[in-house]
């Protein structure tokens, strides 16, 4: 499907349809007052909502600030009318990293800070109308001389990170039969964020331009998107014009009743994804000697739960993809799969992990044939190392992680993890897409390299949070390449988080 597909200018017209939207959904919201919300639905006046990791999920409509509260609890659920409310937030960040051999290159040392705030205000009308942008400025203290130097990841000056309209329809009058309609600029996060996820880790965070339909069915809930990636234009506004498009539909439904059965554990459900998601490219991919405009087709599935009461709980996911890049055939498929033990009544609150992950690679360059797996808008740092280096493509990965707490605040945690190609006449791929290494410059090997991440994560309070972390990459047999050097590389970092 060509970016210049009929669905696309969905896409051109989103913003527009937005303000549209919200005039006309405002006028009839206030000819017409919504109706009330069921009481499940509503939190006691004193409870506080949670902060969520997207601050888009987040409803303050029925906060009501306590007179001993945060000095800025004021700013939540502004009351304008009976019916209309305004809630106002934000986000600041800071971390500085150091680094030494970048990349498995020995000239590459450095250290920099990055710097990120963002601002958001949700206005909601009753329970049917609501309107949320989020504005972003994200920026680097000094420069950074390591390879890309200041990259579209680090800095976007002044930015609309999120800017939408939601128009909600309930069939039944409650959220459990809903279909939410959402026009504008939007994070996307799916599933276990293998495949597609905003990245927060990134100082930009990724957003993309579109209209969406979020429905839930009674167990049903169902995400139709057709949308177009924003890129970062760092020092100008961000345009999507020539941005691949990206669209799809995600389903997710519990597969026993809570509690009811071996597969459902007190700590929740067995459940199960289901997914298509599109890529059209518009301008030429590469993989592995075989280039063009790219369109790929993803199907894939996800189950994931506890084992009833054992404190072990499983995540398996698998995809497969097909397609064209230019003239050549795509044939591609990942499977990913992990094991978590949380053992009861233990001191520190103990939780062991272990990760296992295949995602295809090419078997022979330029033959007409991509095998190699496209992963996509991942969240790569939670699966493959802190430090960012490996991407899920042509890779076999194994992990093995361990976290504690020693008093409640503080969360340790360290992780292993071992790399090695599925094919070694494929590249080793970095954890944007890119060609860390090509097979060419690799020696017969397979094997990647190893790294370990060591984490500490101090929760202040509700509004603080403060990290500092060290990794280190041991380089693989596929980087000793005679005449070269492939030195081992380190990374610490110091983070600071804060919002209201």
């Amino acid at each position: 499907m060509s970016p210049r597909h009929p669905a696309s200018r969905l896409i051109a017209s989103s913003l527009s349809a937005g303000a549209f939207l919200t005039s006309a959904a405002l006028s009839a919201v206030a000819q017409e007052p919504a109706p009330a919300a069921p009481p499940e639905a509503a939190p006691p006046p004193a409870v506080r909502p949670a902060f969520r990791p997207q601050r888009s999920d987040e409803n303050w409509s029925f906060f009501r600030p306590a007179a001993d509260g945060h000095c800025l609890d004021p700013l939540k659920n502004i009351r304008i009318s009976d019916d209309l409310s305004l809630s106002i937030g934000g986000d600041a960040r800071v971390r500085y990293e150091g680094w030494r051999n970048f990349a498995f290159t020995g000239t590459n040392d450095d250290s920099f800070t990055l710097g990120r705030v963002l601002l958001h205000a949700d206005l909601r009308a009753g329970d049917q109308v609501r309107v949320f942008v989020q504005g972003k400025s994200a920026f680097m203290v000094g420069d950074r001389d390591l390879p890309g130097g200041r990259r579209p990841l680090d800095v976007d000056t002044l930015d609309i990170q999120q800017g939408f309209v939601d128009l909600r329809i309930a069939s039944d009058g409650t959220p459990a039969n809903s279909v939410t309609v959402r026009a504008g600029r939007q994070e996307l996060l799916l599933g276990r964020q293998r495949l597609v996820s905003p990245l927060p880790w990134s100082n930009t965070i990724r957003s993309w331009d579109g209209v969406r339909a979020m429905a839930a069915l009674d167990d049903w809930r169902v995400d139709a998107f057709y949308t177009r990636f924003v890129p970062v234009r760092k020092y100008q506004f961000n345009d999507w014009t020539s941005a691949p498009d990206f669209w799809g539909i995600y389903a997710t439904r519990p597969l026993t009743a809570a509690g009811a059965d071996a597969g459902a554990g007190a700590g929740g459900r067995a459940m199960m994804d289901v997914y298509y998601l599109g890529l059209d490219t518009a301008v030429s991919s590469s993989f592995n000697g075989d280039s063009g405009p790219e369109t790929r087709h993803s199907l894939g599935a996800r189950f994931f739960g506890p084992i009833a009461e054992s404190g072990i709980s499983y995540d398996v996911e698998g995809a497969y993809q097909f397609g064209e890049v230019g003239p050549a055939d795509i044939r591609a498929f990942m499977l990913a799969g992990e094991l978590a033990w949380t053992p009861k009544d233990m001191a520190w609150s103990p939780r062991f992990w272990l990760g296992v992950d295949y995602a295809s690679g090419d078997d022979a360059a330029a033959d007409g044939k991509v095998k190699t797996f496209n992963h996509l808008f991942p969240l790569g740092h939670a699966f493959f190392g802190a430090m960012d280096f490996i991407g899920r493509q042509n890779l076999v990965a194994v992990t093995f992680g361990a976290a504690v707490r020693p008093v409640e605040r503080l969360r340790l945690s360290a992780e292993i993890a071992t790399f090695t190609r599925a094919e070694r006449t494929d590249a080793v791929y970095n954890a944007g897409g890119g060609v860390l290494r090509s097979a060419g410059s690799l020696s017969r090997s397979s094997h990647i390299g190893s790294e370990i991440d060591i984490i500490a994560t101090y929760t202040v309070n509700a509004h603080l949070t403060l990290e500092a972390g060290y990794g280190h990459f041991f380089t693989g047999d596929a980087f000793k390449v005679p005449g070269t050097a492939a030195p081992d590389s380190d990374w610490v970092y110091l983070q600071a988080s804060w919002r209201f």
